[in-house]
């Protein structure tokens, strides 16, 4: 019989200083930041031509590429969390292999493959298509340096799904769709959406494989992470405004994952109620 760890009611003090010099390291950029850009210049700075492009350009491309990424890799997640196959281990290795390759080789990669002089470069140019230096090109880098992080969580949460539930909701009739619809997908609904958060979270902090392969042009291509390197160059006003916004929402989104893993259910013994 394992015997219970005695409670400590105070902590060894070298690790205590050590967590101390650690969180100091950490935190001392990210309040220098917080005290250089939220000044009473704030709202002034972020109605600036230059800064609501950013803002603009980041939504409206960070936007599509949630939404890419949810209805391409939610499938390949789905069959990779539930099937066998050949090869299957490389294919996973292949589509995690994003998360680890340096932005901007990256980049590199995509100017290769959609260039144009790159593999796809001529069919695209026939059809009258030119991706580089475009705001499909931030969409494609952002989509391909994020999306492995909502295609894990989508399989962590496919995977967690009892089979035995969706298996009762077969057997009361319900069609492999509505079984899906109304039994898998609620139910790993909160791995999903921890997914998409952290698949946001990159995207709109992309840098390396965007300015390779889309370039910083404002109001096309510009997103709030180039916005701040152009702006040290010139006018370092905007670049602290844009980076304390970019440190308060990095937090509210860390936050909300953090919410979000308490919040999932026991998948295992969740009671789904499948409409007829």
């Amino acid at each position: 019989m394992t015997r219970p760890r005695p409670a400590h009611r105070h902590p060894p003090t070298a690790p205590v200083l050590l967590g101390g010099v650690l969180v100091g390291f950490l935190l001392l950029p990210v309040a220098a930041l917080l005290l250089r850009g939220l000044t009473p210049a704030l709202l002034l700075t972020l109605v600036s031509p230059v800064v609501l492009d950013a803002l603009r350009v980041s939504l409206l491309t960070t936007t599509l590429t949630l939404l890419l990424t949810l209805l391409l890799v939610t499938p390949v997640a789905w069959l990779l969390a539930r099937y066998d196959f050949p090869g299957k281990a490389v294919l996973d290795t292949l589509l995690d292999l994003p998360i680890v390759l340096p932005p901007v080789v990256a980049g590199l990669g995509l100017l290769l493959a959609f260039g144009r002089q790159g593999l796809l470069g001529p069919p695209l140019a026939l059809a009258g298509i030119q991706l580089p230096f475009t705001t499909a090109a931030v969409v494609l880098a952002q989509l391909f340096v994020s999306a492995p992080y909502y295609l894990r969580a989508a399989k962590a949460g496919f995977s967690a799904v009892d089979p035995d539930v969706e298996a009762a909701a077969s057997i009361d009739g319900a069609s492999r769709r509505a079984v899906f619809r109304h039994v898998t997908w609620p139910l790993a609904f909160p791995f999903l959406l921890e997914g998409l958060i952290l698949t946001w979270a990159r995207a709109l902090g992309e840098f390396g494989a965007t300015i390779l392969f889309a370039g910083s042009l404002q109001g096309r291509t510009r997103t709030v992470t180039l916005a701040i390197y152009a702006a040290l160059e010139s006018d370092l006003g905007p670049a602290l405004v844009l980076s304390a916004v970019m440190v308060l929402l990095a937090f509210g989104l860390l936050l909300a994952v953090r919410l979000l893993s308490h919040w999932r259910p026991s998948l295992g013994r969740a009671a789904v109620i499948v409409p007829e």
